[in-house]
Parts: structure tokens; sequence; C-alpha cells
């Protein structure tokens, strides 16, 4: 069977694919490996402290915690469908490092079910599990 796609439009597609990988490679072959998923792999965990600082209450005394924020950030990306893996695995990493138990995070996604649909809720809790997971939580 021949792996030749019969579609024009699938043959130009895969065609400009690896045109654009031939290009990555001879302009930086370190970023040929680059997976735009695993982004969130090379993003740091923020202290507690600097979230506070830059997210909370340091310019708004009035205003809401850097872990409700996170927490709602959590909630809007898991209601959009839950597609931004990254974002959401480093959503939940930072939201634990504010404060945030598992619960407050799983009652969170649990909620954006209304909104977003049983398979986002499902997609979100698998994506947030690996993130505690990974960051050494059990």
């Amino acid at each position: 069977m021949s792996d030749t796609p019969q579609n024009p439009f699938e043959a130009l597609m895969r065609q400009t694919q690896e045109m654009a990988q031939d290009w990555v490679r001879a302009v930086n072959p370190a970023m040929a490996s680059f997976n735009p998923a695993q982004m969130d792999k090379m993003w740091p965990t923020v202290p507690a402290e600097m979230l506070e600082a830059f997210l909370g209450r340091q310019f708004n005394p009035e205003g809401l915690e850097a872990k409700t924020r996170l927490l709602l950030t959590l909630l809007g990306l898991t209601i959009q469908g839950a597609v931004a893996e990254a974002q959401i695995r480093l959503t939940v990493r930072h939201a634990a490092a504010a404060g945030a138990t598992k619960q407050e995070i799983a009652e969170t996604i649990g909620l954006a079910a209304m909104f977003g649909g049983v398979p986002a809720m499902n997609k979100a809790m698998e994506l947030a599990a690996e993130a505690l997971n990974a960051g050494g939580e059990s």
C-alpha cells in the first residue's frame, strides 16, 4: 500500500510540513526536536511570593490573591475546551505553588464542566493530575 496521499490538499500539506521541518533543521538543528506541547516543562515554577507580588494583592490590596486568579485562569482554560495542554499544566503547577490544594484545583475544573462540557473537564483533570504528579505531589 502506498503512503502517498490521494487527496491533493493532503499531499500539499504534507509537502509543506516536510519543507518546514527541513528548513528548521538547516537553520537551527536544536529546534528539530522542539515540541510545543511540552513547553510547560521548559518554564520554571514561579515561587509563591513572586506570584503574589505580580498576580496578587501587591498593587491592589483589595483585589484577588494569586491563588484565586490562577484558579480562575484554570477555569477559563478548561471552559475553552482544555485544548491548551501546556498552559493548563503550567497553571495547575503555579496554582499549587500559590497554595491551592488538590481539592480546590479539582473543584475548579469540575465547575467548568457546566460551561465547557464533561469531555473538557475530563481532559483538564488528566492534565492537572499529570502536572501535580510531575511536581512530586501525590
